[in-house]
């Protein structure tokens, strides 16, 4: 699932004529990001092509540099994302299905046997209705991690396209932002898509619906701030086991399918405290209208989970590229 499109993608154009040395120096005299230098490294970086007739944002916004946290240089390695997808389209709109499937048979399907089960606030609710909420929460947690480990560890292993990154006026938090904004631009592709399928099953019973594709994004940003900063730590594809054996139990336990009574009170804790209940509970409270100040610990908890892992991972990524 990474996105290495050596030979996936047409044979290189002819690379543009190079910059006069002034206009290479530059940025890094000024801190004034070039978009056509930035872009070219990042694009030779896995031999892709360096121009096109794609503009994804306009180069005005890419010349203005802004200070603190992130600035400009995620907005070119956004770009970058998009410009290789346009050779994997097929990559990229296959994440929308799984949820979709896991809906039709056991939402649906298995829905006609069970009937209807406590959801929220203890009110009963068809199981299609209470499965839908947890499967987009779900498909946000997965699109986030897979993104952010598998890819982050290809790009910052094998393609090496951090340390051109960092040849230009990018910073390592600017490549830790710039991953995670094209984790939610994912994301949220696959949150609108899902959403419009819940709307024409008539699974969406509240106005607070509206809500629950910037819940879904919320989800993905915590999940790919983490998976990002853990993929800094891995040494090897082995330990990618170890993101499996996390997100897998996830997915079974947090009440995607059957409520949180069906459990004995330890393991409720234990649930509790895990990011996919969090945004399960939310993104459920949000569709079915059971909302509440709780549901504000859950947005406090995804948000703390994200920017920790944001902030960790691009001091993780300085420490291993420019020691």
């Amino acid at each position: 699932m990474t996105d290495s499109m050596p030979s996936a993608t047409p044979p290189p154009e002819p690379s543009p004529p190079p910059e006069p040395a002034t206009g290479a120096a530059a940025p890094m005299s000024t801190g004034q990001a070039q978009p056509a230098s930035v872009l070219a490294r990042l694009s030779m970086a896995e031999h892709l092509p360096v121009h096109g007739p794609l503009r994804i944002l306009p180069v005005a916004m890419l010349r203005t540099r802004r200070s603190g946290l992130g600035g400009t240089g995620s907005l070119h390695l956004i770009e970058r994302h998009a410009r290789v997808y346009r050779y994997a389209w097929t990559v990229l709109i296959s994440g929308f299905f799984e949820p979709l499937f896991y809906l039709l048979s056991i939402g649906v399907g298995l829905g006609k046997l069970v009937g209807v089960v406590i959801g929220p606030g203890g009110h009963p609710v068809e199981f299609v209705s209470f499965v839908a909420p947890a499967l987009l929460a779900t498909s946000a947690m997965n699109g986030a991690v897979m993104d952010s480990t598998f890819n982050v560890f290809f790009r910052l292993k094998y393609a090496k396209l951090y340390d051109a990154a960092l040849a230009t006026p990018m910073r390592a938090d600017e490549i830790a932002l710039g991953e995670v904004g094209w984790a939610l631009i994912r994301g949220g592709i696959y949150a609108v898509a899902f959403m419009a399928i819940m709307l024409a099953m008539g699974l969406v019973h509240s106005v607070w619906a509206v809500a629950a594709v910037p819940a879904a994004l919320l989800i993905g940003f915590a999940f790919a701030g983490a998976g990002m900063a853990a993929t800094t730590f891995m040494k090897s594809w082995q330990h990618f086991e170890f993101v499996m054996l996390a997100t897998l139990p996830m997915f079974l336990f947090s009440t995607t399918f059957y409520p949180l009574s069906v459990y004995p009170r330890g393991l409720q804790i234990v649930v509790e405290c895990t990011p996919l209940y969090q945004g399960v509970v939310l993104i459920r409270g949000l569709t079915l209208g059971v909302v509440g100040p709780d549901l504000g610990w859950s947005v406090l908890y995804l948000g703390v989970m994200g920017v920790v892992g944001l902030v960790l991972a691009g001091r993780r990524i300085s420490r291993l590229l420019l020691k």
